[in-house]
């Protein structure tokens, strides 16, 4: 016997009390101030009672939460307060009886669930003999619930473990599955959370499909007309059915809510607001001409059987498809919206969809047949390119598209698990932004997908990342990648957790790529040292790298408020490539021996101090540059009231630009004294034929290679004119400027326009 079920419609009130994260309480008003103290807080004061509440419990949040998610889902029916309590054995005088936290049951499943939680992330030994213990109820729950709620056919019988803030082992998913338990987490949750949101009933059959997989359900088969044909060397079959059908058996695999180690999602999250445009066109009378897109799964899951056919053999074939799937077997490519904006709809018994359905289309090649539909509709972003790489490419032959995939994976298990120091910090096409979630995919793929930390010679030599296939060189990333941001949080936890806020700057894009920059250096300063890192264990190779990563940890601990400051300052590549040089610097200081290619050079160009040489050679430059310029352009048009050689010699954009400066300053300065660095080079180009003889420092090319050295000229001013970002002139940049300087400055008086151009 099974105690405490009863129907959906019976829990109305259950149902709102559990919505609430919190626990309301009406006391009387002499004992408020004792529960004050035991930290509940008043709602509302009467004249003899008040109404008091707190936030629950982290355990009792937890069931109240998965429980109020069975409720919006529309199971037929659910336990009570306390949860169901199963009879272990009836014959017995001795009554024992399991709790189960939550038991639902639909006309086609039998869920029962227990929650374990913890209120901040750790390990908890207790998890497998939590495991065992439920196992053992599935066989006397089924005979309960057969008896008790009795259908035509028998429900399948669900064990599930939710958890929040559990951190699992392998071992105990390994257990997990011996024992036929389903685990799912706190992610899970709010995927189907958001989930119920959208689609109404119908996230019960997704809900279904994730802990079911592949079984087969009796009542889902159906046979209906089809029309066989090939795309490519694909089989399809074109046919019509229900909504409500299609519904039941229909997946989508959104990365959303995919398990990042999932090699088969790439679907975008379903938007609400189109759901409900395209529910008010049902509503009207729409009806849709293309088709929904679907890859059938499973070697069951389809027959086609052909039928009597008048003419020759050439294009389709006609016949009757039978399908008998299960609720995973009909993964969505395209048509989505179309599909569950039906969902609790009337018209879903009644309406049909077309369905174009390929047999078992790889997972890569359905990936790419979403890319190639939405393309022409809506441009995909560079984000979703590089978060489906892993689906794309993770069998491809090449090692590049293949390393890609590996780099791609690891980057999302970072951002999923709990022990992650990147866990929840790093942005995905479908995320909102926020302080701590600012860390963009893109900017880490960059960092990390470089073929000497994996492949460097295919077949001959092999990056200390390789694990010798791709589940191998995952975990191992991923392995080394936690522990060695682990070990930087460890050394400056505050300022990691401010991530984008007011003071941070370590966990963003560009302070997360300048980490992975120094631990490649690392590995190479490593490699220099004959070890041979490739031949290590995954856990020697973290042990290895450990002194390296606590320093860096404690140098960024060690920062003050404006070295941090600075740090974030040092933006984009030239940012990025200094700040890593301070980091290995820093480095150089623990373990002499680590000087990483360049790094000497970089420390001798601080004590040199580059850009104070450089800064005043710019200065020089760019005024003999203005001089040359428009003693040329006056000489050539003319320099009378009518100012001929600023409008014929000067573009009009220029002109303009300097202009609206000039009125900006009511008027201070002379007009040339408003034009960038860059517009000299345009002036010179659009009058080449006067310049050519004297701003052509590179006789190779055309005008604008020969030209190019203004450009360079105004990088490098960009460097010295903004200290804050603290980059510096290298050495060959610094040689650049004092050739240029010679050049232009010669005391042979070559530039001299009036000498060269009046006086010829």
């Amino acid at each position: 016997m099974i105690e405490n079920i009863f129907e959906n419609e019976k829990l109305k009130s259950l149902a709102r009390l559990k919505r609430s994260d919190r626990v309301f309480r009406t006391v009387n008003n002499q004992s408020v101030a004792e529960h004050l103290s035991d930290g509940w807080q008043v709602q509302r004061k009467n004249k003899k009672t008040s109404r008091v509440f707190r936030p629950k419990r982290h355990d009792v949040l937890l069931e109240d939460r998965v429980w109020s998610l069975l409720y919006a889902m529309g199971f037929t029916h659910l336990s009570g307060e306390g949860g169901a309590f199963l009879h272990v054995n009836p014959k017995s005088e001795v009554v024992t009886k399991n709790q189960i936290d939550i038991v639902g049951l639909d006309p086609e499943i039998a869920v029962a669930i227990e929650c374990k939680s913890a209120a901040t992330p750790r390990k908890d030994s207790r998890f497998q003999e939590y495991l065992a213990k439920h196992s053992v109820i599935r066989k006397r729950l089924v005979n309960c619930i057969s008896t008790q709620f009795p259908l035509e056919r028998n429900r399948v019988p669900i064990l599930v473990l939710f958890t929040w803030n559990l951190i699992l082992s392998d071992q105990d998913e390994i257990r997990s599955q011996e024992q036929k338990v389903v685990l799912l987490n706190e992610h899970d949750l709010e995927y189907y959370e958001q989930l119920v949101t959208h689609l109404g009933p119908a996230s019960k059959y997704q809900f279904f499909a994730d802990m079911l997989h592949d079984r087969q359900i009796s009542g889902l088969q159906v046979s209906v007309p089809a029309l066989e044909t090939k795309m490519g060397p694909h089989t399809c079959y074109a046919f019509s059915v229900t909504p409500e059908y299609l519904l039941k058996i229909a997946f989508v695999s959104h990365r959303a809510k995919g398990k990042a180690r999932d090699i088969d999602t790439y679907q975008r999250m379903i938007k609400k607001s189109r759901l409900k445009n395209i529910r008010e066109y049902i509503g009207n009378g729409g009806m849709f001409p293309t088709n929904i897109v679907v890859s059938i799964e499973g070697k069951r899951s389809l027959r086609f059987d052909k039928g009597k056919q008048e003419g020759g053999p050439e294009g389709a074939r006609y016949g009757t498809l039978h399908l008998a799937p299960s609720y995973r077997s009909a993964w969505i490519i395209d048509g989505q919206h179309r599909l569950f904006a039906y969902s609790g709809l009337e018209r879903a018994r009644t309406s049909h969809l077309s369905v174009l359905a390929f047999n078992n289309l790889p997972a890569s090649q359905q990936a790419q047949l979403f890319i190639d539909i939405n393309h022409e509709q809506k441009s995909v972003k560079r984000s979703l390119l590089q978060e489906l790489y892993a689906e794309l490419n993770w069998d491809a032959e090449e090692d590049d598209k293949r390393l890609g995939a590996i780099v791609s994976k690891a980057i999302q298990v970072l951002n999923e698990e709990k022990d992650s120091p990147l866990c929840g910090r790093i942005q995905l096409n479908d995320d909102t932004s926020t302080y701590k979630r600012c860390v963009s995919l893109t900017s880490i793929f960059s960092a990390l997908n470089q073929s000497d930390l994996f492949i460097i010679k295919k077949d001959l030599q092999y990056g200390p990342l390789w694990g010798g296939d791709n589940i191998r060189t995952l975990k191992r990333t991923v392995l080394l990648l936690k522990a060695w941001f682990g070990w930087i949080r460890g050394g400056a936890e505050e300022w990691w957790e401010l991530g984008r806020d007011d003071g941070g700057g370590l966990a963003m894009n560009d302070g997360v790529a300048v980490c992975i920059g120094v631990l490649r250096s690392v590995l190479q300063h490593l490699l220099s040292l004959n070890i041979n890192l490739i031949t290590l264990e995954d856990a020697e190779l973290v042990e290895v790298t450990k002194p390296y990563g606590q320093a860096l940890g404690e140098y960024f601990g060690s920062m003050s408020v404006d070295k941090r400051r600075a740090f974030r300052s040092l933006r984009g590549n030239q940012g990025r490539a200094s700040a890593r040089r301070r980091c290995e610097a820093a480095l150089n200081d623990q373990f002499s021996n680590f000087s990483p290619p360049g790094l000497e050079e970089f420390l001798n160009l601080e004590a040199a101090q580059t850009n104070e040489k450089g800064f005043s050679i710019i200065q020089r430059v760019e005024t003999t540059l203005q001089r040359i310029t428009i003693d040329a352009l006056k000489a050539e048009y003319g320099d009378g009231q009518d100012e001929t050689w600023w409008y014929s010699g000067i573009p009009e954009s220029i002109r303009k630009k300097a202009a609206e400066r000039q009125e900006e300053d009511q008027g201070k300065g002379r007009k040339e004294s408003y034009l960038d660095l860059v517009d000299f080079r345009t002036i010179a180009v659009n009058n080449w034929a006067l310049f050519k003889d004297l701003l052509a420092f590179d006789r190779r090319g055309n005008k604008q290679k020969q030209t190019e050295w203004i450009v360079k000229l105004n990088e490098m001013r960009k460097i010295v004119m903004h200290p804050a970002k603290q980059q510096v002139l290298t050495w060959d940049e610094l040689s650049d400027l004092e050739k240029y300087d010679q050049w232009i400055n010669e005391p042979s008086g070559a530039f001299d326009p009036t000498k060269d151009r009046l006086n010829g």
